[in-house]
């Protein structure tokens, strides 16, 4: 066994750039040592875009892009034993695992092991004591869509030990998709909170793609990263000891620095002596970062405590329809014939829809929900000017006036207004609760096979 697996990170959402896995794969080739290709493509708001596409076609509901990201590189990760795993499964993980072996079909890779890890998907009997009163009231109110938890890393690293070449899951924490590997390659027990808590955090660095080798660091003369057009992915090198050296494929642009990797490091992190996911509570406060090289970074110093008792559990419900429309207004007096465009809606609307107003190029950042936040007036010069006017509402009908009104303002008034674009969406909502780990049942199967 070597001493180090490596791990490439070639999706840090859904809808990233394509063409990412391609370095990565060359470089394992390269090395020609143990390694996995994960792919992360699944937050809150994806899931429940998911659950909408399956409401509508009971075959989609997996990540849209799926076919693009696997086809390029299935044949060399198969035929050179490198595992791809990825919760690009979403709400239909089945519909998944049926396309990726579709394509393997086509490339002449018969019977490949695709695992599939079953059990985020939970019944309301399992939740509905842990919502909090208010919460259970919203619920009663709408139609509950789906509800998931997010699950760890274990069904992953058995189905990996058990030959699986491919594995999807649906909503499971970000990091276990790197916890799972490391846990099979290194055969680490489940209770070795320390190589938990690190492996974790290796799975923290990469979970979000580019952000960190450059890409959402990057901020022109103060914080400089080079040929950021073709930035490189992550990947991690970790050895049994739970050390991690982040670095990125070579010859690709970006940057991996002690600046990138601590700004990553501390991203979406409330307490970093609790860090608490489904497989360990991991600690950061004593974390060591040390330049080992150009674009290579050790992580040192992270450890893990005892798993929490309760696991977290989205809940999503109804939210009726979400209209969103803009227009233009450019040259002379541009933001004051936005806002009297703004006025002239809130008068035809606002009895009947509650409504969010923006002006983009002057206000649309720090604004209100009703169209306050920072004052301007012509001497500051606005010259162009985006009106967007948005609301939500369960009655279609009057969430599509919203769209028709700001559509007739073209020639109802004020003057000059264009570029009129609309939008009408179904919308969901979501509810959080944490429910006892004992109540979810996860496991995994093999895609055409019992487990």
């Amino acid at each position: 066994m070597s001493e180090l697996y490596r791990i490439g990170c070639a999706a840090g959402f859904s809808g990233d750039r394509l063409g990412v896995a391609r370095p990565i794969v060359d470089e394992f080739l390269r090395i020609g040592e143990p390694a996995c290709l994960i792919f992360e493509s699944l937050a809150e708001r994806t899931l429940a875009l998911a659950q909408l596409d399956r409401r509508q076609n009971p075959e989609a509901g997996f990540e849209p892009l799926l076919a693009e990201m696997i086809e390029p590189i299935l044949a060399d990760c198969v035929l050179n034993h490198i595992p791809i795993v990825g919760n690009f499964g979403a709400a239909n993980p089945e519909g998944a695992a049926r396309l990726i072996a579709e394509i393997a079909d086509k490339q002449g890779l018969p019977n490949l092991k695709i695992a599939i890890v079953k059990g985020d998907a939970i019944a309301p009997s399992v939740f509905l004591n842990y919502l909090s009163e208010s919460d259970r009231k919203i619920l009663s109110e709408h139609e509950l869509v789906s509800a998931n938890v997010y699950l760890g890393a274990h069904e992953i690293a058995q189905a990996l030990t058990a030959g699986a070449q491919i594995v999807i899951t649906g909503r499971v924490a970000d990091p276990a998709l790197t916890v799972g590997p490391l846990m099979a390659y290194f055969d680490k027990q489940w209770d070795d909170w320390n190589f938990l808590g690190q492996a974790t955090m290796a799975g923290h660095l990469l979970e979000c793609g580019a952000q960190v080798t450059g890409g959402y660091f990057a901020d022109p003369h103060t914080k400089d990263v080079p040929d950021l057009a073709h930035v490189g992915f992550p990947m991690i090198e970790f050895d049994s000891a739970g050390n991690c050296c982040i670095t990125k494929p070579a010859n690709t642009g970006g940057l991996v620095s002690r600046m990138t990797v601590t700004e990553q490091l501390l991203y979406e992190v409330h307490d970093p002596a609790q860090y608490l996911t489904p497989d360990v509570v991991a600690d950061i406060s004593g974390a060591q970062l040390n330049e080992l090289g150009e674009n290579r970074i050790m992580l040192k110093g992270v450890t893990g405590h005892l798993r929490p008792d309760t696991l977290k559990a989205n809940i999503c419900i109804d939210g009726g329809w979400l209209a969103e429309a803009e227009i233009s207004y450019a040259g002379h007096h541009a933001l004051e014939r936005a806002k009297l465009a703004a006025e002239i809606i809130r008068a035809r609307l606002s009895a009947d829809l509650e409504l969010r107003i923006d002006y983009i190029g002057s206000s649309s950042v720090f604004a209100s929900d009703a169209g306050g936040g920072p004052v301007f007036t012509a001497h500051h010069g606005f010259e162009d000017i985006r009106l967007r006017v948005a609301s939500a509402h369960q009655d279609k009908a009057l969430a599509t006036r919203l769209c028709r009104e700001v559509t007739a303002l073209y020639t109802c008034g004020p003057a000059g207004g264009g570029g009129v674009r609309t939008s009408l969406r179904p919308r969901l909502n979501t509810l959080v609760a944490y429910v006892p780990r004992d109540l979810v049942h996860s496991s995994y199967e093999f895609f055409g096979l019992a487990s």
